[in-house]
């Protein structure tokens, strides 16, 4: 089951992982967070670049600008933008949620007694090894230990 990216505005849609489904997601999944980190900068830089020579020119009382520059400019941060998006929406495809993405802090829906939690990974990490409650959040982080292996589950009945 893979949910669109409409699906997560109710959780009761998303997908449900395993430990196990999780890492072995692991590897597409950082490399779209590495992607998206690249082209959020890109963005940011873009965005800088036109808001400064914006300022400029006012500052100046107006000035001659290198338009085809400019023009450059605002295609690149258009661009980073438009794939940016498309990157977090594959993300959120394979059944994540992003919780962080200045430091790449993802979520993996699961059930824990029956309840819904998370499996949560930054990046950074090589592995899965914490979970928390949806209302703990990143501070809430506990250590996989065997009891959480004995009584998660990917299935919700």
């Amino acid at each position: 089951m893979r949910p669109t990216p409409h699906a997560w505005a109710h959780l009761s849609m998303a997908r449900f992982f395993t430990l196990d489904q999780a890492e072995r997601l692991l590897p597409r999944v950082e490399a779209s967070v590495r992607e998206a980190l690249f082209l959020k900068a890109e963005f940011q830089e873009s965005d800088s670049t036109l808001r400064q020579a914006a300022r400029a020119i006012i500052l100046s009382g107006g000035m001659n600008v290198d338009r085809d520059h400019m023009l450059q400019v605002r295609q690149r941060r258009d661009t980073a933008a438009s794939q940016l998006q498309s990157a977090l929406e594959r993300i959120q495809e394979y059944g994540c949620l992003v919780k962080d993405l200045d430091i790449g802090l993802l979520d993996f829906p699961t059930l824990y007694h029956g309840r819904e939690v998370y499996l949560c990974w930054r990046l950074g990490e090589q592995h899965i090894e914490f979970w928390h409650a949806i209302e703990e959040g990143f501070r809430g982080r506990k250590p996989i230990d065997r009891e959480f292996l004995m009584n998660h589950t990917a299935d919700p009945s």
